[in-house]
């Protein structure tokens, strides 16, 4: 019989099906962004650790410096396909492709990286905080510190509420949707902008609760009926030139249990919480919106700081 994490972690978790992983070795924002990260990480003579690492691509970016990387994969059929990936591949000989859980595996030695992209919207469904969390703990109690340096560095993710269509041909479904960012969705109308509701550094110790409440100025008249989800992945802090390389995930917009009717100048208070690598629906049911009042002139700009 699984276990609750066992049973979660075959449904998404570390268990990604090996069909799926074409999508994200076809999504080029997010190829060219970690292989930049790596290149700007690693250095030559680096030990790498990749956790979860389905195809090994990411493992492999490493390979072009590292002297060595260990690739840990949970499902065997992934670490198969990794294996013949990394022997068709130059530099393929420097990755180790290791059949063991994330939540359990620790190197056989010190690393100097750390590269985990168990990463959904939100955080949810996978399992990149435990991972690491898990990680960091049995890491310094076998090793002592320092802690390696994390791929991606940090998360930053913030909330921003819709008048959302969910007319398809006639036929009304309000049901969860995945948008592609910087592409101007006919059916879908931004009432207020985003706010960022939390940042998870994972240098740092992190708690897999997330918990936020926020107001925001209503700039049209609308209904809010959904609420987007934005994911923003600072891969790799560039220190020298004050920059970053990121990944944003596509956008996730989920519908609410009953919309709310507001106007331009109306003050949305809304509320919700959620454990990382937990589901979406357990998201869903949590988000509270609620129209406060409306704002006086002389209020706008100071109600633009919760923006």
């Amino acid at each position: 019989m699984l276990n609750e994490r066992e049973i979660e972690s075959c449904y998404l978790g570390q268990f990604i099906p090996v069909h799926y992983h074409h999508n994200m070795l076809m999504d080029q924002n997010r190829m060219h962004g970690f292989k930049s990260a790596i290149h700007y990480a690693v250095f030559p003579g680096a030990k790498v650790l990749e956790l979860g690492g389905g195809t090994g691509v990411l493992s492999w970016f490493a390979a072009a410096k590292a002297e060595k990387v260990y690739c840990v994969e949970f499902n065997p059929d992934m670490v198969k396909e990794a294996r013949k990936m990394m022997s068709m591949n130059p530099n393929g000989h420097k990755v180790e492709v290791v059949h063991a859980d994330a939540f359990e595996y620790l190197p056989p030695e010190p690393v100097d990286i750390v590269i985990c992209e168990m990463i959904h919207v939100a955080m949810l469904r996978e399992k990149q905080v435990e991972v690491i969390e898990s990680f960091k703990r049995r890491y310094l109690a076998r090793f002592g510190g320092p802690l390696p340096r994390f791929l991606p560095e940090a998360v930053i993710m913030a909330v921003q509420p819709l008048q959302q269509e969910y007319d398809f041909e006639g036929f009304y479904a309000p049901i969860v949707q995945f948008q592609e960012t910087n592409v101007i969705h006919p059916g879908t109308v931004e009432l207020a902008p985003p706010s960022v509701y939390s940042i998870l550094d994972f240098s740092q110790p992190q708690d897999t609760r997330i918990a936020w409440e926020g107001k925001f100025l209503v700039e049209k008249n609308g209904v809010v009926n959904a609420m987007r989800f934005i994911t923003k992945n600072v891969l790799a802090v560039v220190s020298e030139e004050n920059a970053t390389i990121d990944w944003l995930n596509h956008y996730m917009t989920l519908p609410l249990q009953q919309g709310v009717q507001c106007k331009a100048g109306d003050v949305l208070q809304v509320s919700f919480h959620y454990r990382a690598g937990g589901s979406i629906p357990s998201l869903e049911a949590a988000i509270k919106v609620d129209v406060l009042h409306a704002v006086v002139p002389d209020a706008v700009e100071r109600l633009h700081l919760y923006a």
